[in-house]
């Protein structure tokens, strides 16, 4: 089914490009965005190279400028160019940082009569920060002016360029929408547009830019996929709202695909969607990304502006919008570019390097990339080498300052989120560290200097009960911070030291009998369910009690069953035959002085939880002259 063909023609052009692409997913797929000041010519230029105009709505048309994000593509058998044409007037800023973030490239519109104008350094700024490597600068309405102008507009360009940190000037291409051939030359640039190699840890996002509904199709959501892929019948998650939705159906420009990639334009049909879903919403693979209040990131100003602290702004993430506090470290009441954290009246779902700029009063001030998108609970003397460290990608100097710092264990499980590394990619860092143990099962990292504390915890527990049987996973549910892994490693060393046995998976006392030990074990269990007489603990307390292994402990409660010392009343209630038959004899006394016996009259001479009271009546309909009338029990 292509599900957007019931879509009206407006709709259409705003899901897709022009023309389906075969084996589509096979090619070289370009996000490049169309900027520059308002009236330079994009919209005309976007049409000359595609056949498609950009101004679909009708307020569009009515005013003569592009408010809302627009979309085309244009194709070859290699390439496939998606453009997305972003306004220029400087009220409608907001849509243009919110296309930004899904470039690859840029093609800034530059008027070759009236040159570089305020908006177009403004667009030229936000892309700096974004870090947009490829810029072609496109000089427009070139047949108005002559050649002596134009090599003027390219020198000026190619100065101004050099002020830019982050950006790559590619081509400046001089171009009229009436000649054919400057056209070409500039298409011809667009298809040559190399692929960089994007940081991935191969996990789906993509921020909503449209949601609609259409009539016998449901709800559609357009946007860029900015890493990972996404498959038809998969289920994604809206994070901010706590749902999961299934993947009806995928285009990519007018083409049904099974699946989407990074840098593909996307239009998902979502199946029975019954949430929220608007312009900024995040939608990505469940389990992967936590949401934080606070985050660490990296800020600069731009054109000369300073950012100040305690600053309100608007953070433009995405498509995403939302109001931030800025506190600046280091003591700084204003910055021009330094560490900071983000305070949020909500929470945020983001990733380590991702791209923001920052507004306020409708002004862009600057900008940055997520350092830390996990709120770590750090002092400010561990956290600034931290940041150092994330700012440049020193991944193995961040594990070690966070590893001495999460002493009882640093998890790994989140590094997606927070490094944007998968964790095969973790791992091997963490296997290049010194001094660290690696828990690859559980992806714990601990300092070796762990090692000792747990010797003296377990040796501690074998001095204190010669009688102990522990394994590394009853020892885990002791020492809840420590890892099965772990522990069977420090116990290894133990038992190399000769302190400890290791036999069919306990690890014992080597001056002890086994076989006596299991007596011992049997004894010991009974006389603690004696002692605790008609409310007795639950097996997995007295097992701890003991210092004995989860299935030791559960055999030997067999045996008791078994020898009918002890009876089992419900799951985790087991009780000795001797208290059980004092009950017993106690409630047959009740039901013949009073008739009957419930709940209610039980509690009267035993004040224990129902749990105990229900298990005992449930008990007495065992024999054959009681009776269950209702609620209560008589006597036949």
């Amino acid at each position: 089914m292509i599900f957007l063909r019931k879509a009206i023609a407006s709709v259409r052009r705003i899901l897709s490009g022009l023309i389906p692409i075969k084996g589509e997913n096979k090619m070289k797929h370009i996000i490049v965005g169309t900027a520059g000041h308002v009236d330079h010519g994009k919209t005309a230029l976007i049409e000359a190279l595609t056949g498609f105009a950009g101004d679909t709505l009708e307020e569009e048309k009515k005013r003569g400028i592009t408010i809302n994000l627009s979309f085309s593509n244009l194709q070859n058998f290699e390439t496939n160019v998606a453009f997305i044409d972003v306004p220029g007037h400087e009220k409608l800023l907001k849509n243009m940082i919110a296309g930004a973030f899904g470039f690859d490239a840029a093609m800034v519109v530059i008027d070759a009569n009236e040159g570089i104008m305020p908006q177009t350094n403004e667009h030229l700024e936000i892309l700096n920060l974004l870090h947009v490597k490829n810029i072609i600068i496109a000089l427009t309405k070139s047949d108005l002016v002559n050649k002596g102008k134009i090599d003027e507009r390219k020198k000026e360009i190619e100065e101004y360029f050099k002020s830019f940190s982050h950006l790559g000037l590619k081509a400046i291409v001089a171009v009229s929408i009436y000649d054919k051939n400057s056209i070409e030359t500039l298409r011809s640039e667009l298809f040559s547009i190399p692929i960089i190699k994007k940081a991935s840890n191969g996990l789906f996002r993509y921020y909503i830019d449209r949601s609609f509904s259409l009539a016998g199709v449901g709800t559609v959501v357009t946007g860029t996929v900015l890493d990972g892929t996404i498959k038809v019948g998969e289920k994604i998650f809206a994070p901010e709202l706590g749902k999961e939705i299934v993947i009806k159906n995928l285009q990519v420009h007018d083409k049904d695909e099974q699946s989407a990639l990074s840098s593909q334009r996307t239009a998902i049909n979502l199946q029975n969607a019954k949430i929220p879903l608007k312009k900024g919403t995040l939608l990505c693979k469940k389990g992967f990304i936590r949401g934080f209040d606070s985050i660490d990131v990296w800020v600069e100003g731009i054109s000369n502006q300073k950012i100040k602290h305690n600053t309100q702004v608007i953070l433009f993430i995405g498509t995403k919008q939302v109001e931030a506090k800025v506190l600046l470290y280091n003591n700084e009441s204003e910055t021009t570019d330094g560490f900071a954290k983000l305070q949020f009246a909500q929470k945020i779902f983001l990733v380590h390097n991702e791209p923001f700029i920052l507004c306020s009063s409708g002004r862009t001030i600057g900008g940055g990339r997520v350092l830390n998108p996990i709120n770590d609970p750090i002092k400010k003397k561990i956290k600034m080498p931290l940041l150092k460290a994330l700012k440049i990608d020193d991944f193995k100097k961040a594990f070690e300052i966070l590893v001495n710092t999460h002493k009882r264990g640093f998890g790994l499980i989140s590094s997606n989120q927070r490094f944007g590394l998968n964790h095969d990619e973790a791992l091997k860092i963490a296997h290049e560290m010194d001094n660290i143990f690696v828990d690859e099962k559980g992806l714990v990292l601990y300092p070796m200097i762990i090692k000792d504390e747990l010797k003296e915890k377990i040796n501690a527990i074998y001095e204190k009960n010669e009688y102990a049987l522990l394994s590394a996973n009853s020892l885990s549910l002791k020492i809840k911070w420590a890892s099965e892994t772990l522990l069977s490693y420090v116990l290894e060393d133990i038992v190399k030291s000769g302190q400890l046995e290791f036999k069919d998976g306990i690890y014992k006392n080597p001056n002890i009998d086994v076989n006596n030990v299991d007596k011992v074990i049997e004894e010991k269990m009974h006389s603690i369910l004696q002692n605790e007489g008609y409310t007795p603990t639950a097996p997995y307390n007295i097992y701890d009690e003991l210092d004995i292994d989860r299935r030791m402990g559960d055999d030997a409660l067999k045996r008791l069953t078994k020898s009918k010392k002890v009876v089992r009343l419900a799951h985790n209630l087991f009780v000795t035959t001797k208290n059980l038959s004092v009950i017993m004899a106690r409630l047959r006394e009740i039901m013949k002085n009073e008739g009957s016996v419930d709940i209610t009259s039980f509690r009267k001479y035993y004040d224990m939880s129902r749990k105990y009271l229900v298990a005992y009546l449930d008990y007495l309909d065992l024999y054959d002259d009681v009776k269950k009338d209702g609620m209560k029990r008589v006597m036949l």
